[in-house]
């Protein structure tokens, strides 16, 4: 099994230690370079770098400059889904998203692990899990989701938050570490009418 396989599956492997693995986060730095580096009203070819650079696209998107990922590859959104300033997606693993998520400025996305003892992790090994947010996702500004969760539908996840284990579905969690506050009710929809 070679490091790719290695890092998809979830077991430790050399991020540096395979020449395919290292041209393939070339290839992304290049491209993700190329997109923040257009004038915000060149949409068309922005959309294309994304389509280019992730794993799946379902439908409409839009992703503000500026964004960066690891190998793109390992991303996969849904429909109608919307990115403020400075996402970072570090994408060793699979990363998905499901429709209608929106994710404010500033979040972050890490697949990525070193291990504990200090000898493994200078030697240059490190492992990734996968992140999965379901659909109807709202993330406030500045969240960090680590390896390894899976948030459910139709939740808020609130600013700031660091999300360090599943989040269920249908729920507003937050803080450090993201707990669920509480339940979204019918009320909720009735919040905002004036």
């Amino acid at each position: 099994m070679d490091e790719k396989e290695k890092m998809i599956n979830g077991q430790l492997y050399d991020a540096f230690g395979e020449e395919e693995l290292i041209q393939d986060r070339v290839k992304c730095k290049k491209l993700c370079q190329e997109y923040n580096r257009l004038d915000y009203d060149q949409t068309e070819e922005r959309t294309a770098i994304i389509k280019k650079l992730f794993g799946s696209v379902a439908g409409k998107f839009l992703i503000e400059q500026p964004f960066n990922c690891d190998y793109g590859y390992n991303i996969h959104i849904g429909k109608n889904f919307y990115a403020n300033h400075n996402l970072i997606i570090l994408d060793c693993a699979k990363v998905e998203f499901g429709d209608n998520v929106f994710i404010g400025p500033n979040c972050a996305f890490y697949t990525p692990q070193h291990p504990l003892d200090a000898e493994t992790r200078i030697s240059g090994l490190e492992y990734a899990f996968p992140i999965k947010v379901g659909n109807n996702v709202w993330f406030g500004g500045g969240v960090t989701v680590v390896p390894n969760v899976t948030i459910g539908d139709n939740t808020v996840i609130g600013a700031g938050s660091v999300v360090t284990k599943d989040i269920p579905s249908n729920v507003i969690a937050a803080g450090n570490p993201c707990k669920v506050i509480r339940e979204i009710t019918a009320e909720d929809k009735y919040r905002y009418e004036k």
